[in-house]
């Protein structure tokens, strides 16, 4: 062989190794709760392992839980930016951001985390919302918790028991909502509400039972109203660059991963979790659940009713019918069994 031809050879050999290379991801996957949370162990990890085995081993992951690679509210913008390749997001922690999106966090409109989270992320997905906001990632799926509620360090049964009060909101809508009964809100990501309840900055923290023990808020909020209250959507985004780029196979395994399907899945065990931590609580003594009767509750939906009414004028301020939009998220939820009160 000529030492032309051997280059030649060697540059073609190159270049074979280079593409087999490039037809392998090792993907990140960023997120801002503990690598021990069901949500990693009972959905994020089960969602990877299928993903690694329907692509033969040429997609596989490392993740970095915990805030590694970033702060809970950044996880949006380094997915957009290329830092992780997924992220797991809260999009209320960036208020005004995501206004359409907003609309789920409105109170008294999940019943649960799984039929709920796959009507919200077909409505999404299927009205072009996602492109329409999100449009410089790949929005995958949203995800949500068993409806959280609050917790505090006194007793909370009424609207009236908010007010003079101080409340780690779990997204800028139920901020609003603090706001509005003659609260005051310090929003911080559920990591950190330990932090604000034992140094006196909050007297409430909003937040699904299990989470309490996991975040460990569990023995400094000792009053619960006990009752579904919200739920703080959450979602997979990924960097738009990477999923475009992958070869046609390869990315037709991940969106089929990212559908409304994957979302109720996903959620299921994490839903299931959270809901275990309300029977912990409830067969504490240390703890005591505050469950409002009929009258109560109705007071708590009134009190909601501006915040929908604000949310549909801001959507009026962008030419949007928000009406409509609204009632295709009610519907959808609905569509699975995930309407709160249906």
């Amino acid at each position: 062989m000529t030492v032309r031809t051997l280059a030649a050879a060697t540059a073609v050999a190159l270049c074979l190794g280079h593409t087999a290379t490039a037809q392998e991801y090792n993907l990140s996957l960023a997120h801002w709760v503990p690598a021990t949370h069901p949500l990693q162990v009972l959905g994020m990890e089960p969602w990877m392992q299928s993903i690694t085995e329907e692509s033969g081993g040429r997609i596989t992951f490392t993740v970095y839980p915990a805030q590694q690679l970033g702060a809970a509210a950044d996880h949006y913008d380094m997915a957009r930016d290329g830092i992780a390749d997924i992220a797991f997001i809260n999009p209320g922690y960036q208020p005004g951001r995501f206004p359409i999106l907003a609309a789920a966090e409105l109170p008294f409109l999940f019943a649960n985390a799984t039929g709920a989270v796959r009507g919200l992320t077909e409505w999404y997905q299927q009205g072009g919302y996602d492109d329409m906001e999100m449009g410089d990632v790949y929005f995958c799926m949203a995800l949500t918790h068993d409806p959280g509620t609050m917790h505090g360090k006194e007793p909370i049964l009424v609207p009236e028991d908010v007010r003079g009060r101080t409340v780690r909101p779990a997204n800028a809508t139920e901020a609003r909502f603090v706001n509005l009964l003659g609260g005051a809100s310090v929003q911080v990501p559920a990591p950190a509400m330990r932090e604000v309840l034992s140094n006196g900055t909050a007297d409430i923290t909003q937040s699904p039972w299990q989470s309490l023990y996991i975040f460990g808020a569990d023995t400094l909020v000792t009053h619960h109203l006990d009752m579904p209250f919200y739920a703080s959507i959450n979602g997979f985004v990924m960097n738009r660059g990477m999923i475009d780029g992958m070869p046609e196979d390869l990315r037709t395994i991940m969106t089929n991963h990212c559908s409304p399907e994957a979302a109720e899945t996903m959620s299921t065990g994490w839903a299931g979790a959270e809901a275990a931590g309300r029977a912990s609580i409830a067969a504490d003594p240390a703890h005591t659940m505050h469950t409002p009767n009929a009258e109560q509750v109705a007071l708590w939906q009134a009190a909601a009713e501006p915040l929908t009414a604000e949310w549909l004028a801001l959507m009026a301020s962008q030419g949007r019918d928000g009406e409509a939009m609204l009632q295709g998220l009610r519907d959808a939820l609905a569509r699975y069994d995930g309407l709160y009160g249906q």
